[in-house]
């Protein structure tokens, strides 16, 4: 059978395109925030040395996210899951450090209920809510039988509520 010819694209073009999309993949996959910039670094060099070899039956962001899950299971095991607090940058004045205290302080609640969810729902939750993927892609992404991947978003979304709930009632 001989093999089609496709548009491998540029490395400069596939990391402006998809850096935010791994560094978000990587983050779902529990790396630490002290240890994204440097798993970023880790997938992109990977990228770098097989993209000439990128045969495209899969959409980019497939390959992207298979790299960047080995990745993180590697500095998982290397360097463990420590968590660092996030420092507020630039604080122009009393309602804009509010602000960012706020938000701050929102986005370390929802990381703290994902990390509290097994990896296979958290993943599932992260790729559908946080990254608009649809179920049917999420279930290739991650090799999965389409109901399998609903039913991880189902008890998945129940969790996320449910902590939520548990969080804002006294």
């Amino acid at each position: 059978m001989p093999k089609l010819e496709i548009d491998v694209p540029t490395f400069d073009a596939v990391y402006t395109a998809h850096v935010a999309f791994v560094w978000r993949v990587l983050r779902t996959f529990g790396v630490a925030e002290a240890q994204l910039e440097d798993a970023v670094q880790d997938v992109f060099i990977v990228v770098h040395r097989r993209l000439p070899e990128w045969e495209g039956r899969a959409a980019i962001t497939t390959w992207l996210f298979a790299i960047a899950r080995r990745v993180a299971s590697a500095v998982r095991r290397r360097k463990g899951n420590e968590r660092t607090e996030t420092m507020i940058d630039d604080p122009e004045g009393p309602a804009d450090t509010f602000a960012a205290m706020s938000r701050a302080q929102a986005a370390a609640t929802v990381m703290s209920i994902l990390d509290a969810m097994d990896d296979d729902k958290r993943i599932v939750f992260a790729l559908v809510e946080l990254e608009q993927l649809s179920i049917p892609e999420v279930a290739r992404m991650l090799e999965l039988n389409l109901n399998t991947a609903y039913s991880r978003l189902r008890l998945a979304r129940a969790a996320f509520e449910a902590a939520v709930k548990a969080q804002v009632t006294p």
